[in-house]
């Protein structure tokens, strides 16, 4: 978590600029980590709606990587995901967007930059350029 922490600085959390925020979050997906070597074990999810796990419903894009871990013979314990989750008040333009979620997988055989390229294409980027979040949150789970 600290890792995502430091990609992000201080400048996110100041003025919270969303694709300041998602170029910290690839520097911190280019990261290579010593996994399982197992299929999916290293992956990152982009996803965004109107959700409202702890507290009123608002619309959260969730930048979150995800790590699996062994345990002492090797075998699968449980995954680790580290998210940074951007939180919006609810307007009609944030709810037209949905819901969307993506995952990218470092051993699958495709493209970080190009998967990276096809969200940055989404129209969540323009629909919240100009929004400030009520809430930035980066926490760390054993899922």
């Amino acid at each position: 978590m600290e890792l995502l922490e430091g990609e992000l600085g201080s400048r996110a959390f100041a003025v919270p600029v969303p694709e300041d925020v998602w170029f910290a979050f690839l520097r911190f997906g280019r990261r290579m980590f010593h996994v399982p070597d197992t299929p999916d074990a290293d992956g990152l999810l982009f996803q965004y709606g109107t959700y409202a796990f702890d507290g009123p419903a608002t619309f959260t894009l969730d930048l979150t990587r995800q790590f699996e871990v062994s345990d002492s013979d090797g075998d699968y314990d449980h995954y680790v995901q580290v998210h940074c989750e951007l939180r919006y008040g609810l307007t009609p333009a944030l709810e037209a967007l949905g819901s969307f979620h993506s995952w990218f997988f470092h051993d699958a055989g495709a493209d970080l930059e190009e998967w990276a390229q096809v969200l940055t294409e989404r129209a969540v980027w323009t629909t919240i350029r100009e929004l400030r979040p009520i809430e930035i949150k980066v926490y760390q789970e054993r899922v």
